[in-house]
This record gives C-alpha cells, structure tokens and sequence, in this order.
C-alpha cells in the first residue's frame, strides 16, 4: 500500500463516529449549553420588562405629583422710597344746604322754579294761595278799627270826667274809672294791632323767596297741593336748595397720619370724571380728637366752585403732602390680593425652593388696590397673589410666567 492510499485510509478512520460511552454524552451536553442561553436570554427579557414597567411607573408618579402642584402667580414688591403724599378718599357737601318749608297754610298757586335752577338770593320760588289767612286778616283789621274807636271814645270820656272833678260835678271814684277804662281801651287797641301785625306776617309767607344764592336740588310740591305749616305733624318740604360756588370736603384721616391735618394748608383733590386734573383746595378745620370708633381724624377741606364743575355728593380723592421725616424709606407697596387674614395674623405667601412658606407681614397705609408693606418681605421675594386658603407652608408649587415683569405697580 502506498503511502497516499495510506493516508486515505487514515482520513476515512477519523471521520467515523465514535462509539461506545463517549459518544452518548456528547448530545445531552449540547441541549443544556442551549437550554441554559435560553433561559439566560429569558431571564434577560424578564427582567428588561421588569425595569421597563419601574422606569414607567417613577415617570408616571413624577407626572402625577407635578400635575398635583399648584400653578401660581407671583408679584415681587416695589420700592415705596419716595413717598411724598396720602391719598384719602372724601365726600363734598354744598357749603349751605337747607330745605324750604312752607310756614303758612294754604294751597300752592305756582311754582317758578324747578330742579337745577340757580337762584339768587332773595329770588321768588313759590306762591301759596291762603283764603283763610286773608279773611283772619280782613277781621282782623275790623277788630282793630273797633278797638280805636272805643278808644277814643274812651279818652273823650276821661278828659270830660276830669274837668267835671276839678268843679267837683264828679266824684273822684267816678273819674278814676273813666281813666281806667281808657287805660283798658289802649291795651285792647295794643293786642288787636299785634293780632293784625301777626296775620300780616303769615301773610307775606305767601311768598316764597331763596334764602340765599344757590341751586335747587329737589322740589316736593305741585300746583293745588295742600300746604301744611306743620303745627300738629311734621313739615313737608317744598324745595331743597344747595349753595355750590363753595363746597366743604369732609375726610376722615387714620390716626397714625393725623399730622398730615394742618390748618390752612393747600392740598390737591382729584374725581374720576376729570382723569388727569387737579383742583386745590384749603384744609380750614379738623375735629382735633380721634374718633373711638374708626381711630380717624374728621378734617374739613374747603374748595372754590364758582364753575360748578363738581357737583355736591361727588366722591372724591384728596391728596395730602407727607411732612418732612414722616415718610418710611423702607416700605414696599404690594397688591391687596396677596394677603392672607389667619388667626396667626396678616401673612402673605413666598414661594422658596419651590414650596410655598407663609411669611408674617406688617403693613402700613391702605391705598386701595395696593398696600404698603413695612416688615416681613424682601425686594426680591416671589409673592404669591390670589393665594388658596388651604395653602401652607411647604406645599409645592410651580411658577406661572409672569407677563408683564412681575412688579407691582
């Protein structure tokens, strides 16, 4: 055999199957390498999903709690470093306000004025109509011509009995009641003229005229109606008439700004339907006591309206200057709306590191919309504005955008 025959030979002894023990272990071997990948990959694929659905489940908490935050609007404080007035709100009353009432009885004949007119002082309103004031009047007049001519009667009488005494024609009784009587005919002729004096008086009441120059604010009667002096029941008014070229302003100043309240100092007064204009007027006089009640200070201010621009009644804004050194260099203004009224005392809401924190506040004057803060914030602090009365502190938060800067104006 040659040698390649040989190593044929050798080839084909190599590639034959092994028989016997060795050869039955070789298959089980192979199936537990692949089961045991298998169940690797298995495992792999479980625990991936498990991982999975954690990730997914922190995601959706994470979700959930940031749902759950509020979102807030915050404002920061402005500086109030110049402060340089107060501004209070007044009411204007007419300098002379009266009503007109009848002060005889009678019937109204006509009425010359009505609401809105300006009058004069001295100018006729009204007539009244009184037949029984003027027939009381016409008896009057007779009574009193009776009573003189009993008089006189009476003086002829005495002057004769007194002549007749001096011949002794008389008795001294008879002269002394001669004279008496004509003592009792004077008195009577006294007491009848006072009588016709009072008719005459209630008489010239037909005529209404304005007790000083001004506007007619109301009127209460029409011709015909029945006018009542009010000797058994009230009075009805018949004209109500204001003096308006001077009003009063009366305003009620908070005890902690009662110096503002100097007599004969000018201050400015604003009204709404002048936006942009400023009238003066004069501070002439104050209560000079505190009112126990609301702790204010109730001030007169004067003010010239000889143009009837402002009508009695008007609300209006006074402007009082800040003396010297009154005025806090360290006070903030923030919106009304931030503010929280708890047992624990006026607080507002900060927002710090993402949670809110109820910080106590001291304020100082109310202007309405907006108040001025003294103590408990800073400038740059973020405060919440329309805060929820459930909110406390440490409860998270989230900050909305703010549009226009954040500032309070």
């Amino acid at each position: 055999m040659s040698m390649a025959e040989q190593s044929a030979a050798d080839s084909q002894e190599s590639h034959v199957p092994p028989e016997g023990p060795v050869a039955r272990e070789t298959i089980p071997r192979k199936t537990k390498a692949a089961a045991l990948c298998l169940l690797a990959v298995l495992l792999l694929c479980i625990g991936w999903g498990i991982q999975q659905r954690s990730q997914a489940a922190v995601v959706l908490a994470n979700h959930t709690d940031r749902i759950a935050e509020p979102i807030v609007n915050v404002v920061t404080p402005a500086i109030n470093q110049n402060r340089s007035e107060i501004v209070l709100p007044g009411n204007t009353q007419a300098f002379n306000d009266t009503p007109i009432y009848a002060r005889t009885n009678g019937y109204l004949k006509r009425w010359h004025v009505d609401i809105g007119a300006h009058v004069r002082q001295g100018q006729l309103l009204a007539e009244i109509d009184t037949p029984e004031v003027d027939r009381q009047l016409e008896q009057a007049r007779a009574d009193l011509k009776n009573a003189e001519a009993n008089e006189q009667l009476a003086e002829i009488t005495a002057k004769r009995w007194q002549k007749l005494l001096q011949t002794d024609a008389v008795s001294k009784q008879e002269t002394d009641q001669a004279v008496s009587d004509l003592s009792a005919r004077k008195a009577t002729v006294d007491s009848t003229a006072a009588n016709v004096h009072r008719l005459e008086q209630l008489q010239s009441f037909e005529k209404i005229y304005a007790p000083f120059s001004g506007v007619i604010t109301s009127r209460s009667t029409d011709i015909g109606a029945l006018i009542d002096a009010g000797a058994n029941t009230g009075p009805k008014e018949l004209f109500h008439l204001a003096a308006v070229d001077r009003l009063r302003v009366y305003v009620s100043v908070p005890e902690a700004d009662a110096n503002v309240a100097q007599n004969r100092a000018k201050v400015n007064l604003t009204l709404d339907e002048y936006p942009g204009e400023k009238f003066v007027g004069t501070i002439v006089r104050n209560s000079d006591s505190i009112d126990l009640a609301t702790r204010t200070l109730r001030i007169e201010v004067d003010i010239s309206n000889a143009q009837d621009r402002i009508k009695t009644g008007s609300y209006v804004m006074v402007h009082f200057p800040v003396l010297q050194g009154a005025s806090s260099t360290n006070s903030m203004t923030l919106p009304a709306n931030v503010l929280l009224f708890r047992s624990e005392g006026l607080q507002v809401a900060v927002v710090r590191h993402g949670q809110a924190e109820l910080v106590p506040v001291r304020i100082g004057r109310d202007y309405g919309s907006m108040v001025e803060v003294n103590s408990g914030v800073q400038a740059h602090d973020e405060i919440i504005m329309n805060p929820s009365d459930s909110l406390i502190t440490g409860t998270p938060v989230r900050v909305s955008a703010p549009a226009d800067g954040g500032q309070a104006k």
